[in-house]
């Protein structure tokens, strides 16, 4: 179930596949090869439950001769297994049951059986005494709930690790944590906190079971591009040299890194095109397609007008490579929002910032405050008259 191998856990890429083969955008002979994909893997590991749910949800046939063979084949697996705890129990010492309960719950796992494998490892858990043999429990935990979905269960684990962490722990399994609880973070929209956990674990990724290293910098580059200002963006990420050597190897990330640091805004456009379709194919970023676009479209917006007090909508167009209509309804979007800080006077056809001064805001804040606590001392110097 785990894997120290450099691959991606089985169960995991299954997930994905799956989420590919109901996807609106992968064609119908993509499909196919995805639904014979699925089939075998679910064949391979016995999941007779997981299949019934794929039947049900269309995206397989339901065969009853397969799936009697699969309930027949776990019947025997689960006797063997429980035939080994009562071995152990009977015969040998703490550690051999705990590994025979281990092996149970390992197995439902595999066969993706998700209430017997939480039923199972707690059981496990009950027999276990360190504190790192605790963790890996919640680490399968953890694995069933993303290829579940299952946001809750993931939190709840996250949670459970921490408290794990203040008994002892070691430094691979926080740094593996971190990994785990930056891809909840993207997966539930928090992008900030998902960058710099993301960012913290870079020079120590182990974690090849939930993705590769390449997907990991997509993930990363990705979420510090609408998290970080520039001077952070520069020195985490632009001049990182673990993203350095990666980043290459992914179809236009460094041209929609380095084109946005760079201002060069048409490139920028181009390269975030060519993204969109590995985003849109992303299971974890997927639901939040739009709202990233929405993001990255007020970065560089706000990044391009902070240069200027006032500029023609025509001059921002050019530099974007689109036109004056795309521009004008672009920016009418996002002012509406609240995203960006500035005015279009139609009639000049310019743009003007009014960038909220940070000086101006302070002193609002300290009368305010000041007004308040004037309020409050006249309140309490009635109730002393009295």
């Amino acid at each position: 179930m785990d894997s120290q191998d450099g691959t991606q856990q089985t169960h995991l890429a299954l997930g994905h596949k799956r989420f590919l083969v109901t996807h609106p955008d992968v064609q119908d002979i993509e499909k196919v090869r995805l639904k014979e994909e699925v089939f075998a893997m679910v064949k391979a590991d016995y999941m007779a439950s997981f299949y019934e749910t794929l039947a049900a949800e269309s995206v397989l046939e339901m065969d009853q001769s397969i799936l009697d063979t699969m309930r027949a084949k776990i019947d025997e697996e689960i006797k063997k297994l429980d035939e080994k705890i009562a071995d152990a129990e009977e015969n040998l010492g703490e550690s051999e049951v705990r590994e025979a309960h281990l092996a149970k719950s390992l197995y439902y796992i595999q066969i993706g059986n998700k209430e017997k494998a939480l039923e199972q490892l707690k059981i496990t858990e009950g027999k276990t005494v360190a504190v790192g043999q605790k963790m890996d429990l919640v680490f399968y935990t953890l694995q069933l709930g993303f290829f579940y979905m299952d946001f809750d269960l993931i939190s709840k684990s996250i949670d459970k690790a921490k408290n794990l962490f203040e008994e002892g722990g070691d430094w691979e399994r926080k740094n593996r944590l971190k990994v785990y609880e930056g891809l909840y973070c993207m997966s539930t929209r928090n992008f900030k906190k998902a960058a710099n956990l993301f960012l913290d674990s870079i020079s120590t990724f182990t974690t090849y079971e939930l993705f590769s290293y390449e997907t990991f910098i997509f993930y990363t580059v990705l979420t510090s591009i609408i998290s970080l200002d520039r001077v952070s963006l520069k020195q985490k990420v632009v001049d990182a040299p673990e993203i350095l050597t990666v980043i290459g190897k992914i179809p236009y990330l460094s041209e929609f890194l380095n084109s946005l640091y760079d201002c060069q805004y048409k490139s920028f456009f181009s390269a975030f095109a060519g993204l969109t379709e590995q985003i849109k194919l992303d299971r974890y970023l997927y639901p939040h397609f739009r709202y990233y676009m929405r993001e990255v479209r007020t970065v560089v917006y706000s990044q391009f007008l902070e240069s200027y007090k006032s500029v023609t909508i025509e001059a921002m167009a050019k530099a974007f490579g689109v036109t004056v209509e795309f521009i004008d309804l672009e920016l009418s979007r996002f002012i509406a929002a609240g995203k960006l800080h500035c005015k279009i006077d139609k009639v000049a056809g310019v743009l003007e910032t009014n960038r909220p001064d940070a000086k101006n805001a302070l002193y609002q804040a300290t009368i305010k405050q000041g007004d308040f606590l004037l309020n409050r001392i006249q309140k309490l110097s009635r109730v002393i008259d009295l």
